[in-house]
């Protein structure tokens, strides 16, 4: 049995470009680890020149501690309410806790987050969705966490957005040589957040070679991505 944390390679064709996509299945990754060490020792053995690397957002903001307990998060009557108007996704809890909708109210702050709310709404009478996630700003849509299908201990942290991750992105390629992207990406959408220039490919492209979402969910424990360029 093959027991090598890289998985089978998942092909996509972008702009007439064919990619192969190897997810890297990585051990429990601890809160307030190095990052870097954290790539060295998973990615770099199956690195090859020409390739770059997908991180998820989660893993960064998990090595840079950003992250808060279910038991210190008191919800508020705001996000109860909040939560009646969310968007159910059939396939992932996504923002169907108070708790994480209550992290988001403490990001953006009660005064941006009502009028997301009632701008919200109104847009969804006309067809219009995502205009809550606009007003609100301050990087709300990608905290993730509180999960059942995630993978423990995770399940009982929010996960709050990663800090610098475009000086990340750099600082790995240029201590490690491995050009990297990280990107916030679930079933649902995928934004990327950061690139270095040994990409050589614009969010735009970048997007699209990842949309699908080969990084997988938090259960999968695939956090990172190898790119590779093969037709």
């Amino acid at each position: 049995m093959d027991n090598s944390p890289i998985q089978p390679g998942i092909k996509i064709t972008v702009d007439n470009v064919v990619y192969e996509r190897l997810p890297i299945k990585s051990r429990l990754i601890n809160f307030n680890e190095n990052l870097e060490s954290v790539v060295k020792e998973s990615v770099q053995p199956y690195f090859k020149q020409g390739d770059w690397i997908a991180l998820s957002e989660k893993l960064v903001s998990v090595c840079q501690n950003r992250a808060r307990h279910i038991s210190t998060v008191k919800v508020s009557w705001l996000a109860r309410l909040i939560r009646v108007g969310i968007q159910k996704h059939k396939n992932m809890t996504a923002w169907d806790t108070s708790e994480k909708i209550q992290l988001a109210i403490e990001e953006a702050g009660v005064w941006r987050i009502i009028p997301a709310m009632v701008l919200g709404a109104i847009g969804k009478i006309f067809g219009i969705r995502g205009i809550f996630w606009i007003v609100a700003g301050n990087r709300v849509a990608e905290i993730d966490g509180f999960t059942p299908e995630g993978m423990y201990p995770y399940t009982e942290y929010g996960i709050l957005p990663a800090l610098h991750p475009q000086k990340i992105c750099d600082d790995i390629e240029k201590k490690l040589g491995m050009p990297t992207v990280i990107a916030d990406a679930n079933y649902i959408n995928i934004k990327v957040l950061g690139a270095s220039g040994g990409v050589g490919a614009d969010f735009k492209t970048i997007r699209k070679i990842l949309l699908d979402n080969p990084l997988g969910q938090g259960s999968q424990m695939t956090p990172f991505v190898l790119v590779r360029r093969v037709a």
